[in-house]
């Protein structure tokens, strides 16, 4: 019953929130009215099994198409600096999950360092679900980082081009998948989780999918469009926002509250250290700081891909943070066994 109020209420602020420009609207709209729900009900929201694996496997399938966009050539070329900045990220991750889970016990060190991983806003509260850290947490830190970069990116790119406007932050666009495209999409989101289990794949509900459209992508003829339309994308974002929103108590509430100062501390510090992670590329790679600011930037590859577009920088950008995604997303998935070996080590 809760389900006919919760569904469209989440859909009208999400479009609202969209309308807005608001980065994640359809995640953190259904996350605020499931949230509301939950709290106001004292009960969790259960999400149908078959739509959250359906969810997992979409936003799979998004998370392989920037890969299938870059070829292997470029992949390969911006191997090696790629990896050094994706290393550099994961060990802010750790230095600030570490501190976060030690001075507050209820945190733990998965959902800290989880909560402070790079790339993939809309997968990390998924992975971390399935490898035992505190989802909700985690989709906070996530999406407050995700709000400050988008937020700023604009206008720190604009600032660095010397330029009076601040450019576009629409995404680039795609073509949109036709009925033969929508039957792979279903197959590969609904079946991927599977055949991952079959070869013990961590965190197969996520790598799964993205390693079966990796495969298919490079099969299919280049005539076939494989991105989802805007309503398969929004239902998938939709039910993570419910996982995150509809599991939130009253406790957990007062524990992320006392911990906001502290999460917008460390939202800072990534941002930070990113930013200052971009001088020896520079160097490195000769490009621009600004091509370097971009490709070191935390988080949000849909407004990094569009000012990328809009201000002509190359592809040094996209192959970037598309390596440390990839990185950072199999990290993820090692979290538990990375953490056996680092718990031995901090005792």
């Amino acid at each position: 019953m809760r389900w006919l109020v919760v569904a469209p209420l989440s859909v009208v602020l999400g479009y609202l929130l969209d309308l807005w420009n608001v980065p994640a609207a359809w995640i953190i709209g259904p996350l605020v009215v499931s949230a509301a729900c939950a709290l106001i009900t004292g009960k969790e929201l259960p999400i149908n099994r078959y739509l959250f694996r359906y969810s997992r496997g979409t936003i799979g399938v998004l998370a392989a198409l920037p890969l299938v966009a870059v070829g292997i050539h470029e992949l390969s070329h911006y191997l090696l600096p790629g990896l050094c900045v994706a290393a550099f990220t994961i060990l802010m991750a750790i230095i600030g999950g570490t501190f976060l889970g030690r001075s507050h016990r209820e945190i733990g060190l998965e959902t800290g360092i989880m909560s402070m991983l790079a790339g993939g806003a809309s997968v990390m509260p998924l992975i971390a679900k399935e490898v035992g850290a505190d989802y909700r947490y985690v989709a906070l830190n996530q999406y407050l980082r995700l709000l400050a970069v988008s937020i700023s990116l604009p206008l720190v790119s604009g600032w660095l081009l010397s330029s009076g406007s601040t450019p576009t932050s629409e995404a680039p666009a795609q073509d949109i998948a036709g009925w033969v495209g929508l039957v792979i999409i279903f197959a590969v989101a609904l079946g991927s989780e599977s055949l991952a289990r079959l070869v013990h794949i961590p965190s197969p509900s996520i790598i799964g999918p993205i390693l079966v459209m990796l495969i298919v992508a490079n099969i299919v003829p280049d005539s076939i469009a494989l991105y989802p339309p805007k309503v398969m994308r929004v239902v998938a974002f939709l039910v993570v926002g419910w996982l995150c929103g509809g599991s939130l108590s009253k406790d957990s509430l007062k524990l992320f509250s006392k911990l906001l100062p502290l999460t917008l501390a460390f939202v800072a510090f990534l941002i930070g250290t990113c930013a200052l992670a971009a001088w020896p590329l520079t160097a490195w790679l000769d490009i621009s700081y600004f091509e370097g600011y971009l490709a070191t930037t935390p988080g949000a590859i849909d407004t990094v891909l569009a000012l990328t577009s809009e201000s002509g920088a190359g592809a040094v950008v996209v192959s970037m943070q598309v390596i440390r995604l990839l990185t950072i997303l199999v990290f993820a998935s090692y979290l538990p066994q990375f953490l056996r070996f680092y718990r031995r080590i901090i005792r």
